[in-house]
């Protein structure tokens, strides 16, 4: 019988998470962190809620710093693994989060992006946060993983499925983050858009079956496979080095901004 930590989890935003799948292929997404933690540089003591945790590998490391740390995120699966870290979890959309003046800092890494409604989240957010407060995050910004997106939307298209839409993510530009903190009352002290080619180490199959899977899952088994096998014949020429190793095109977004 499955743990729960290894039974996939919708979410809101159609993505299926597994946390066994995710620590296998998704690892260097918390690997990679080490820039926006120093960012948020926490201090012994304070309050801070981790927004779209996952499996808590990157809470537990904030945690270290001695503050009562809470990991947040949508999928129950991703949280129980948070849970088996020993880590205080809750379980919540980040549109619809329940805090009301409550942390000294909110942080969050590559999970912004798994949503559309940036406003709201930004809103909610300050709204978690006490005066003063501080929001420092990582997301993917405008352009991130730009040839991945295209070759989806190249082969979906056959399917009459249009890739961009079925993946519910928004990657903003600079400019226009900043705006959406502003407008939901920050201060932004700083923002800055990150290009960071990174390494795929299970490859690109591997990457679309963990990052991409409600829209291969929408397709019968057999066209899933020629699905893959066509998104990864087109990539192979932009993002396969002469060695065979693959790299996915990311742009990162940081910005480190406070409550009003």
């Amino acid at each position: 019988m499955e743990s729960t930590s290894q039974t996939a989890q919708q979410t809101q935003t159609g993505q299926t998470w597994n946390a066994s799948q995710y620590a296998a292929n998704g690892r260097f997404v918390a690997d990679l962190a080490k820039d926006v933690v120093t960012l948020l540089a926490p201090k012994a003591g304070e309050q801070i809620l981790d927004l779209g945790c996952g499996d808590g590998a990157l809470t537990e490391q904030i945690a270290a710093y001695g503050v009562e740390v809470t990991a947040c995120d949508a999928s129950t699966a991703m949280l129980a693994g948070a849970k088996e870290r020993g880590l205080n979890t809750v379980a919540a959309d980040m549109r619809e989060l329940p805090f009301v003046g409550e942390f000294d800092a909110v942080f969050s890494n590559a999970a912004l992006h798994w949503v559309t409604e940036l406003p709201t989240v930004a809103q909610r957010v300050h709204r978690a946060l006490k005066p003063g407060g501080r929001f420092v995050a990582e997301m993917g910004g405008l352009g991130n993983i730009a040839a991945i997106r295209t070759a989806l939307q190249a082969v979906f298209a056959d399917y009459g499925i249009d890739a961009e839409t079925q993946a519910a993510s928004r990657y903003p530009s600079r400019d226009e983050m900043r705006g959406i903190l502003e407008s939901a009352g920050f201060t932004v002290q700083s923002i800055e858009v990150i290009p960071r080619p990174t390494l795929l180490k299970s490859g690109m199959e591997e990457w679309l079956r963990t990052f991409r899977n409600a829209l291969f899952n929408s397709l019968s088994e057999t066209d899933r496979q020629v699905a893959l096998d066509r998104t990864v014949a087109l990539l192979k020429p932009a993002l396969c080095d002469a060695a065979g190793v693959w790299w996915g095109d990311y742009v990162r977004l940081r910005f480190h901004a406070t409550r009003q």
